[in-house]
């Protein structure tokens, strides 16, 4: 059994999901570009990707690279996908990692599990971001234990509980032993925006990717860069209050 293993979610279903990931950047597929991100955290002991049978395998392998194993099943919901690959792939905690977030950092990643791990019987482990709420899963990832998920699985009923998969993990803190660790108080503000929803993001990213280069999307880097970007981080603003109101 590993110890902590990362899971891509790969929602092929959603046709934003196939848009985003499907995106090119550098020659890679936006999932291939996440993946290998993932793959380069030192505190994972193995990758896979979950998704839906809604593409065949063949067609989606063609995305992820040959080393990463894809678990794929045509189920109701996320929920129940990912605890069928936990019982084909076991682990005592995984990471769970949104296939299209360029942004992804290892080094939080690796920052996230040192953290859960050092909290007697954690459950679940997040970014809180400056308001309360969970930080957007853009750059962060979020840790659980194996078994906090398969209980959520047996216990939810609700459908957004089914479908988001840790909702029914970090909304119960009476149920579960729920940890928030602050996002880094550089990018987690109102005028940075780091998320790809639509095609305004998009262009930030590349903007962003072509200043810094693909091999320096630090956050610290991707802080300092925008520090000195007030018209974009206006833009950014913008679209954070036109998707809060939404």
């Amino acid at each position: 059994m590993l110890k902590t293993l990362g899971i891509v979610q790969a929602s092929f279903s959603s046709p934003a999901f196939r848009l985003n990931a499907l995106r090119k950047l550098g020659g890679k597929s936006l999932l291939e570009w996440v993946i290998r991100r993932a793959t380069d955290s030192m505190r994972l002991d193995g990758v896979i990707v979950v998704a839906c049978d809604t593409l065949d395998h063949p067609s989606l392998c063609r995305f992820v690279p040959m080393d990463v194993p894809v678990f794929q099943c045509h189920t109701p919901d996320m929920l129940t996908r990912f605890a069928l690959a936990l019982e084909q792939y076991r682990a005592e905690a995984v990471v769970r990692i949104q296939g299209d977030n360029l942004f992804i950092d290892p080094a939080l990643i690796d920052r996230l599990v040192f953290a859960a791990e050092a909290i007697d019987d954690c459950d679940y482990a997040g970014y809180g971001s400056h308001d309360g709420s969970p930080a957007a899963l853009s750059v962060y990832a979020e840790w659980f234990r194996s078994k906090a998920l398969h209980r959520a699985h047996r216990l939810a009923s609700d459908p957004d509980d089914r479908q988001q998969v840790t909702r029914y993990i970090y909304t119960r803190p009476k149920k579960f032993r729920v940890h928030w660790i602050p996002a880094p108080g550089e990018i987690d503000r109102d005028d940075v925006r780091l998320t790809i929803a639509n095609d305004d993001d998009w262009d930030h990213a590349l903007e962003i990717v072509d200043a810094l280069g693909p091999d320096a999307l630090e956050w610290q880097r991707i802080a300092g860069f925008l520090s000195h970007q007030p018209a974009m981080r206006k833009r950014m603003a913008a679209l954070n209050r036109a998707y809060a109101g939404s």
